[in-house]
């Protein structure tokens, strides 16, 4: 995701990565003794927590295997993983936490490392800034002496923590110490905000003469300046609870001995007095991450690439456009080919370019048996474009039956080697094949569900390798086979919840499962391609256990199906299947209608969103206290935080009023965002600029207009850079990523197109780096709000 600043430049970040394993778990304090430890993780940004696993049984060193990407959408200081102690009569316990800050992230990305646990500590767990002014006067007393006095102005904060979820009430205490003083003083309380604006100034006396006579509550004469520190403290107004510490600063006073006047930002800090035990004790967590951020120019200046990327398909040869060259010289498809199809989909320019690459690919295949089986630019562009607009057609055909093998969990192994003691083979047999015939009949029967696009996509394909094989009959199945059963279907059975149909990697003993079905639902969708019958396995147990299916009848099945997505025939869905749940979870939504803003207007409601409708329930399972069907939705944007002053809110504009909602975080605000918007995008009355605010108290606060018909005041958030954010890390400025002897694998079919596209894309290069040192070169000062002053701590 992107934050933007006043010149349009964003930082874009991202982090994937995977929590493998701990070990050697330590002692945690409470009711559960070690041996029964169940176990969990979390991930957070800042104080923030965006990703949780699943439970691990008893045992202090648990295999998690728990993946995770997300999108990160706001400025951070500290990513942070922590591991508790499930607790069933109190709250969760923690055993340790590991925590980078985001200045090393760079160090552990790309690679697995092991991390010692460190205790958490509530007064280290700290994140935001704060702004101080420091004035050093000096000042002439009533009896004509000279002292020094010192004015403390704190400006404001900013990046507080959320606490239970809502922003904090921060106050500010500022003081003056020394080895012989301490002078406190408070700043008022301010609601609601994680960012308040303090503008509050203090005095302190620093050093009198000695003839000074009026008696103080602290001694003092001629104090050291080199000993004063003015320390900052931030804490949330907890009212009748004890107030809870949000961070805190040290700057020493001595600062000011050359300069009079010090301004600057400051990193909170944790306190210094934390628990000091030995992380040792705690045992270890092994983690992969990698951790991406970018500096995206305004939008303007990828225009020449992106023109540049939409001819492609219409350059002769193929090889010679500049996403070709592209795909080639990149490693890696996130860097080059995903970013490539998001954008030729934006502009409808999928389906020639894929054709093309296709052709070409199919020219230099030999034998129709082995048609796109290879990791190729035209397979890697067309499973990429199935995962993007086949979203929604895999949770419509795949998830209900998931769910009820991850949830029935009942025994499917029918390898005697893996066979536990009491299994039996043949209940294992039959409840395998209930499962595989759920799978293959919900697929054979989805061809309604189908993407048009995808459609078009394997009529192409087909059409291409007919002709290019006309002697074989069954080339026009196998070339639409192999990407929806092998790339598509039986890669969702296997990881699920790399494709949203879980929000968790299985246990084992279900993905174990899984990759039998997966197995089996590979081998039925190749039927249909085949001139042969299947008559041999590599494992003996899978022989045995396809005696079962009845082959003639699969394969008139695959066959039909196939024939059905990729026919000339457009195929419109009948409106009768059941509807998918695609997202749900606890949110917090503003009443609508209400006039008046305030916490009570903001009730816990259960947020549902299937393939038909959006509904709110006042708990899960209960009926729904409204009911938006998705066709009626106009816009899915972010709100601003000054709105309602609440972080993580979104608004669901529609024939009626606008839907109101926080997310529990950031990460999840996004994640409603991507759910709601392909379901909606193609909606008639679709707009295309919103009001990024609310509407109160008889005017809109964006844009102070009066009139609740006021022109719509921002152009809708989610276009194409903010999808296709990599495009500009793709080699145009970054350089082939290649050894030297793979560019005899590159395919120049026409030198001098191929040149000409080449220099073109080295002129777009040198500006966008041009561009891009530019800002590389204007670091930010330290001290400034983007280079904060990292204080010191007691």
């Amino acid at each position: 995701m992107a934050e933007e600043d006043d010149a349009g430049i964003r930082i874009l970040q991202s982090l994937r990565g995977k929590i493998c394993e701990a070990k050697n778990l330590g002692p945690v304090s409470g009711p559960n003794r070690q041996r029964d430890l169940c176990t969990f993780c979390t991930i957070s940004l800042d104080q923030e927590e965006v990703f949780r696993t699943k439970v691990f049984d008893k045992s202090v060193s648990p295999f998690y295997g728990e993946d995770f990407y997300f999108e990160i959408p706001r400025p951070f200081q500290c990513l942070s993983f922590y591991v508790y102690a499930k607790s069933v009569f109190q709250r969760d316990l923690p055993v340790g936490k590991v925590s980078i800050r985001k200045d090393d992230l760079c160090k552990y990305s790309g690679k697995e490392h092991w991390f010692s646990l460190h205790p958490v500590d509530p007064n280290s767990e700290v994140q935001g800034k704060v702004h101080l002014e420091m004035r050093l006067n000096e000042v002439i007393t009533e009896n004509g002496s000279v002292g020094q006095h010192l004015l403390v102005r704190i400006i404001e904060c900013q990046g507080l923590p959320l606490i239970s979820g809502q922003n904090c009430d921060p106050y500010a205490t500022v003081s003056l110490v020394g080895p012989a003083r301490s002078d406190q003083k408070k700043t008022k309380v301010k609601k609601k905000t994680s960012n308040p604006q303090f503008e509050e100034t203090f005095f302190f006396e620093v050093t009198r003469s000695s003839s000074y006579s009026k008696k103080s509550h602290f001694q003092v004469e001629e104090e050291d300046i080199e000993k004063l520190e003015i320390k900052v403290d931030l804490w949330n107004n907890e009212n009748l609870a004890q107030d809870v510490f949000l961070g805190e600063t040290r700057v020493p006073v001595k600062i000011l001995q050359n300069d009079r006047i010090h301004k600057a930002w400051y990193l909170l800090q944790p306190k210094g007095n934390g628990s000091k035990s030995k992380s040792d004790d705690l045992g270890s967590l092994r983690l992969k991450l990698t951790y991406i951020e970018d500096t995206v120019l305004p939008s303007a200046y990828y225009t020449p690439l992106c023109n540049l990327l939409l001819k492609s398909p219409d350059v002769k040869p193929i090889s010679a456009s500049a996403a070709h060259i592209l795909g080639d010289i990149c490693r890696e498809r996130y860097e080059a080919v995903l970013p490539t199809v998001r954008l030729l989909l934006h502009h409808n320019r999928c389906v020639p370019f894929v054709s093309a690459v296709a052709a070409l690919e199919l020219d230099n295949t030999q034998e129709a048996n082995t048609i796109f089986r290879g990791n190729s630019l035209a397979t890697r562009c067309i499973d990429d474009m199935m995962k993007i607009v086949g979203k929604n057609y895999l949770a419509v055909t795949l998830k209900p039956v998931i769910d009820e093998i991850c949830e029935s969990n009942k025994t499917c192994e029918i390898d005697p080697v893996k066979l536990k003691e009491g299994d039996n083979v043949e209940v294992n047999k039959e409840n395998l094949q209930g499962y595989v015939q759920k799978v293959f009949s919900s697929i054979t029967q989805s061809s309604s569900s189908c993407p048009p696009l995808m459609c078009d996509v394997f009529r192409s394909l087909r059409h291409l390798a007919c002709k290019r094989f006309p002697a074989d009959p069954h080339v026009q199945y196998s070339a639409v086979s192999s990407f929806v059963f092998l790339r598509f279907f039986a890669v969702a059975v296997l990881t699920p919840h790399s494709f949203q149909l879980r929000s968790h990697h299985p246990d084992p003993e279900i993905s174990r499962t899984l990759t039998l079905i997966s197995k089996t639902i590979q081998t039925l969708g190749s039927w249909g391609s085949l001139s042969k019958k299947l008559s041999s396995f590599k494992e003996t147990y899978m022989y045995d256990f396809f005696k079962s299916f009845q082959e003639d009848k699969c394969i008139e099945k695959v066959k039909k199906f196939l024939d059905e997505i990729s026919s000339n025939v457009s195929k419109e869905s009948s409106g009768l299947e059941d509807a998918v749940v695609l997202k749900e979870g606890e949110v917090q939504k503003r009443a609508q209608g209400r006039k008046r803003l305030g916490k009570k207007n903001f009730k816990k409601r259960w947020l549902r969103v299937t393939n038909r409708e959006l509904s709110y329930h006042k708990h899960k399972g209960k009926e729904a206290l409204c009911i938006i069907n998705v066709k009626n939705i106009q816009a899915v944007e972010k709100l601003d935080e000054s709105a309602f002053n609440r972080k993580n809110m979104f608004q669901v504009v529609h024939s009626e009023k606008p839907l109101y909602v926080q997310a529990g975080n950031c990460v999840e605000a996004s994640e409603w965002l991507e759910v709601l918007g392909p379901v909606s995008r193609c909606n008639e009355g679709r707009l295309s600029t919103f009001h990024p605010s609310n509407y109160s108290s008889g005017a809109w606060q964006c844009c102070k207009s009066q009139s609740i018909f006021a022109p719509i005041t921002t152009t809708m958030t989610r276009n194409l850079l903010s999808l296709n954010y990599t495009i500009y890390v793709m080699a145009v400025y970054q350089g082939p990523q290649r050894e030297q002897e793979d560019y005899s694998k590159f395919t120049i079919q026409e030198p001098k197109e191929t040149f000409q596209t080449l220099k073109q894309l080295r002129n777009i290069m040198e500006e966008l780096q041009r561009q891009h040192n530019i800002r590389r070169d204007t670091t930010a000062q330290y001290g400034s709000l983007d280079n904060p002053i990292v204080g010191k701590t007691s």
